[in-house]
């Protein structure tokens, strides 16, 4: 279970996506370098494939996997991964790459979202796909990926080895299902011009659970205004119980709870993710693209460990092409800080209630970590020292809400 979005903003494009993954799995963000290493052998979760080096990556990863949920790279190429029920039994097919294998490949490998696309799809072709994906469950499946960079979008659809892509320059929403149908521009060798990728879809699996979300992304991207979609209404869209976005950093607005259960037509499944015996969102990222990226505009991401709604987003500035020394908060890095929001989001789905009142305490810090990043935006020498303290804070600020 995974969304994610991206659309134009006022300098470039802003991605997103909340990662759904089994309740209790740490998933941690890495900044990760540049590697020289090709003409190695690089392991993968279960491959040894050849290695052509890599560019360096900020990477949201659950602890056990060697690739990653989503990301973004120093050439502003961010790139996310949905499951999808295809015809293609994974449960049955050899260890191979999976999605977050890939995911990872197309951010160490790529330059723009079309390279990524090709990097992932060439690996499709060789290796093809197969793995546990989710080993709470012990589930393995296919994926679906929104790659972006600052002036297009595309969306990678698969099934095994097979598999379309279609460009949205102006941004779309994914979810858990196959949407492209014949909508695709390019293909794996199988399939002719034309043909239905939605025959790849398994029948038995419904789509409910991911169609009331897709539906309220595609909502929350229509409803964007001219100038463009901005992070701060974005994260208010990660929020999203069922009912809208809510919770604008900056803003203090009406609270919504967590939905209590899982209504007989998917009312209670929602972007931010509370089925909990199952799923919930266990990490979220917004990324903004900058058009003026190679010539050394700054990335910027914010990160809320754990599920959104229970939790702060937390800015950093990871590493660009041309840009200056990057600053990541350190404790983003920890399983420290994640555990301490889950450890809300759990008090928090036990008694939703009690999210007004997490919220009057996580609300003020969060507003102050934005405004602070604002305000260093263009000065990179200050980076360090304005944000020393962001990591700290947030985690002071998610433990006050549980003592």
């Amino acid at each position: 279970m995974c969304d994610t979005l991206c659309a134009r903003g006022p300098s470039g494009m802003v991605f997103a996506k909340n990662s759904d993954r089994p309740p209790g799995e740490p998933q941690i963000t890495w900044p990760f370098g540049r590697r020289s290493s090709a003409g190695c052998s690089l392991r993968t979760q279960y491959l040894t494939i050849g290695d052509t080096g890599a560019h360096a990556a900020l990477l949201s990863c659950p602890t056990w996997l060697w690739g990653a949920e989503h990301g973004v790279n120093e050439h502003g190429v961010a790139i996310g991964n949905q499951r999808v029920a295809t015809t293609h039994d994974a449960s049955a097919a050899a260890p191979a790459l999976i999605g977050m294998d890939l995911v990872r490949l197309g951010l160490e490998r790529a330059r723009n979202a079309a390279e990524a696309v090709e990097v992932m799809t060439g690996l499709l072709d060789d290796c093809g796909q197969g793995g546990i994906g989710d080993a709470t469950h012990d589930e393995a499946y296919d994926s679906s990926f929104l790659v972006a960079d600052p002036t297009s979008a595309v969306v990678l659809e698969t099934a095994g080895r097979d598999w379309v892509a279609a460009p949205f320059a102006g941004g779309t929403a994914i979810s858990n299902r196959i949407t492209l149908g014949t909508e695709w521009t390019s293909s794996s060798r199988r399939l002719a011009p034309g043909d239905d990728f939605g025959r790849f879809r398994d029948p038995s699996e419904p789509t409910g659970y991911a169609d009331v979300r897709l539906a309220a992304s595609r909502a929350f991207l229509d409803s964007t205004p001219p100038g463009g979609l901005t992070p701060a209404a974005t994260a208010a869209h990660l929020r999203d119980h069922g009912t809208g976005p809510w919770g604008t950093p900056g803003s203090r607005g009406p609270v919504t709870p967590p939905p209590r259960r899982i209504g007989p037509y998917f009312d209670g499944v929602s972007v931010c993710m509370h089925v909990r015996d199952r799923y919930v969102t266990a990490a979220s990222m917004i990324a903004e693209l900058p058009d003026a990226v190679v010539d050394g505009a700054p990335l910027r991401v914010w990160i809320a460990p754990g599920s959104p709604c229970a939790s702060i987003f937390v800015p950093a500035f990871p590493r660009s092409v041309a840009g200056p020394p990057p600053f990541v908060p350190f404790e983003l890095s920890s399983e420290e800080l994640w555990r301490a929001a889950d450890t809300v989001r759990r008090h928090v789905e036990g008694d939703p209630d009690s999210l007004a009142e997490v919220r009057a305490t996580l609300d003020p810090v969060e507003a102050a970590l934005w405004a602070e990043a604002d305000e260093v935006l263009e000065h990179p020498a200050q980076w360090v020292a304005a944000g020393a303290a962001w990591g700290a804070r947030a985690l002071d600020a998610l433990r006050a809400c549980i003592h």
